[in-house]
């Protein structure tokens, strides 16, 4: 099968999406599918060598070095350049909709070379364009108005206006996902959520849990850091729990001697960095974000305990490493959380500092329980999360949308009717 894996940033430091992006289209390719990812910017950077890569360039207006920067006329090529940076002036995201636009213009002179369009949670207007020629499928890991939700409540009243127009592509995404009959999911609870707050029917939806890379995430044999604690979020934002996280620790400190290791690319003088200094967690609280895959993953194997106090998650990948790494892990009972680990990890409730500071002791102080969680995370990682299954279980979603997808003489035929 050609699939042509759409996605508008996948650089695997942007979160599970250029995660997501690497391993599906490494495990396609390993079943002998041909795999071509259209990949906007940040570009992923280590895909399978039998993947191909087409960039999509866009304006790049959020890069790491130059945030929300203001482009030279010189970089203007078209129109759809004018709506990137013309959204971005008025405070708007754009790129899921410029990114499916680029793409869709790609695909047009393209549409002999695939059988399948696989979007990954870009839900733009172009992929309108796109399903007119080729079959479309589309990932919702979960809906982003969960993550809109937690950003409004969380901000002061001047800047509620700005964060209700920085997520003004969620129009166009639930318009969008109500018109792709074949829809994967990564959870049956994120599958609820974005019936509810997209209004898709329940038959256009597929659960495809992700997987692990179990070889890479594993338990190592240096023994692990007394009293280091982990914590993955792809975003500094609210909807992260890193804050209550925090919270606990300023409590724990006065107990145990710990250290917390967050993985996470902080805003330079932001909420997360101002309250770790109010707190006076500085010496023991380090933060960092770019790892490459094998320092994280030593890095998860090294920790006594993986936190994932997040108050909403569709999945949650960094929980599936955690528990492939072999590391005890406290999670919130929050989105498909409890689904995802099953019995293998302590549930708190969401945003309540003071259960996780219990939790956390407890499990600090029981070296045997520690042990015990290390094996059964292990063993869910191995018999539940591979990423061979994951896309196995998506060629056959594929299949479904082909067999949907009228021929290209009948649409011909229909168009000149």
């Amino acid at each position: 099968m050609r699939i042509a894996l759409l996605s508008y940033r996948s650089k695997t430091h942007c979160g599970g999406q250029g995660v997501y992006v690497r391993y599906l289209s490494q495990g396609l390719a390993a079943l002998g599918h041909e795999v071509e990812v259209f990949s906007g910017q940040p570009y992923p950077e280590h895909l399978d060598p039998r993947v191909r890569l087409t960039e999509v360039p866009s304006l790049d207006l959020y890069r790491d070095d130059d945030p929300f920067r203001t482009p030279r006329p010189s970089e203007i090529r078209d129109g759809i350049d004018l709506l990137e940076v013309g959204t971005m002036w008025t405070a708007g995201f754009p790129e899921p909709r410029t990114f499916s636009l680029r793409a869709a213009k790609l695909l047009r002179s393209r549409a002999a070379d695939f059988d399948v369009v696989h979007d990954n949670q870009c839900l733009g207007y172009g992929l309108l364009d796109i399903a007119r020629h080729l079959p479309l499928v589309a990932t919702i890991h979960h809906p982003i108005t969960r993550d809109r939700a937690v950003d409004l409540a969380a901000a002061p009243w001047r800047r509620k206006p700005f964060v209700r127009r920085w997520y003004g592509f969620l129009g166009m995404q639930q318009r969008v996902a109500r018109q792709i009959p074949e829809l994967i999911t990564v959870s049956s609870s994120s599958a609820a959520d974005i019936i509810e707050d997209f209004g898709v029917s329940p038959e256009q939806l597929h659960t495809v849990p992700l997987g692990v890379d179990t070889e890479l995430f594993r338990p190592r044999a240096e023994p692990r850091v007394r009293g280091r604690i982990v914590a993955v979020a792809s975003a500094d934002k609210p909807l992260k729990g890193i804050a209550h996280l925090l919270k606990a620790i300023a409590q724990l400190r006065h107990t145990h001697d710990l250290e917390l290791r967050l993985v996470a690319k902080l805003e330079p003088n932001g909420p997360t960095e101002k309250l770790i200094a109010e707190l006076g967690l500085t010496d023991i609280v380090t933060a960092e974000g770019g790892l490459g895959d094998e320092q994280l993953a030593r890095l998860l194997a090294s920790a006594e305990i993986a936190c994932i106090p997040s108050l909403y998650e569709g999945f949650s990948l960094p929980a599936v490493e955690a528990m492939a790494s072999g590391t005890p892990l406290v999670a919130s009972r929050a989105g498909a959380l409890p689904e995802v680990v099953g019995d293998c990890a302590e549930l708190v409730q969401p945003g309540n500092a003071d259960e996780l500071t219990r939790v956390l002791g407890d499990l600090l102080d029981s070296p045997d329980r520690l042990r015990r969680m290390s094996a059964a995370g292990r063993r869910r990682a191995l018999e539940v999360f591979s990423w061979e299954a994951v896309g196995a279980h998506t060629v056959s979603v594929y299949e479904q949308a082909i067999a949907r997808h009228p021929p290209q003489a009948d649409r011909k035929q229909e168009t000149t009717c």
